[in-house]
């Protein structure tokens, strides 16, 4: 398989990058760490004229805390954040995500920022930042806009990005004490994409019951899917076995998945529960003080 014709050029800042999306308009794409985007034009899925290389530019890689918030480059390559010792202790269920995405060679050169602006429904990152109120920063020429993750997901491979801008940065608030974070996935044994996977944000008062919680599903939708029948039974409750089984018994309440060679409707559903309980009680063993 091979691609159309395309040109390429190297972006060496991000203001290069800008200066380059406007020479060359809609017919252009930014280039992260291409295991979105290339396999995409060798299946003529994505026919761009120029692609923009953002591999060049520099300070868009590396994890670190900036105040109350967690800051991700948009650059930074998978495995680098399921290795991140950053990450480990404030996010783990980030760092659950990072390390089940498909193989050793895409997690060593896939970017989360390709990840992210590429939106497909199969994907890891969408689900966990959605979970975790993660946001992106998002450049143009005219400046920087944030954009939280509840409103970026639109639709299949479709974000609130504007052909104009680049993503720099994922932003993800530091929980609490008492929060505990997790993601699990039944991954597809040929491609290792999403059939079913949940991202979960719980935060556990000292009395033991539910002060906060976020479930949120992958492979049911065209996007990340918040589980809100499963946060209502959960909200305010103690968060014991019997609790946690009942709410996730309706985690996939109000979601169209699609049927497709794997997997049915009613198996999604069906995993969607299994995997909302383990994600759920994961993060729970990690809610500490």
């Amino acid at each position: 398989m091979f691609p159309a014709s395309f040109g390429y050029v190297a972006a060496h800042s991000v203001e290069e990058a800008l200066q380059l999306l406007t020479k060359h308009g809609e017919d252009a794409k930014l280039l992260g760490g291409g295991h979105s985007l290339i396999p995409a034009m060798k299946l003529r899925l994505a026919s761009p004229r120029t692609l923009i290389d953002l591999g060049t530019v520099p300070g868009l890689r590396g994890v670190r805390i900036d105040g109350d918030a967690m800051s991700i480059g948009a650059l930074t390559v998978h495995a680098d954040v399921a290795a991140s010792e950053l990450v480990q202790k404030h996010l783990p269920g980030l760092a659950d995500a990072a390390s089940v995405i498909g193989d050793m060679q895409v997690r060593n050169r896939g970017t989360i920022g390709g990840s992210v602006a590429h939106a497909d429904p199969g994907a890891d990152f969408p689900v966990i930042l959605t979970a975790l109120k993660a946001s992106f920063v998002l450049q143009s020429i005219a400046g920087s806009r944030t954009v939280a993750a509840d409103d970026f997901f639109i639709d299949f491979y479709t974000t609130a990005m504007k052909s104009n801008e680049v993503l720099t940065e994922i932003r993800v608030p530091l929980p609490i004490s008492g929060s505990g974070t997790a993601y699990a996935k039944l991954p597809h044994p040929a491609s290792g994409y999403v059939v079913v996977s949940a991202g979960v944000l719980v935060t556990r008062q000292s009395s033991g019951s539910c002060a906060l919680v976020r479930v949120v599903l992958g492979g049911l939708g065209s996007g990340p899917i918040r589980a809100q029948a499963t946060e209502a039974e959960l909200q305010g409750k103690p968060l014991t076995p019997e609790v946690i089984a009942a709410a996730a018994a309706k985690a996939a309440e109000n979601s169209d998945p699609a049927d497709d060679t794997y997997a049915s409707v009613e198996y999604k559903r069906h995993v969607a529960t299994v995997y909302a309980r383990r994600a759920i009680e994961a993060a729970l063993k990690r809610a500490v003080s």
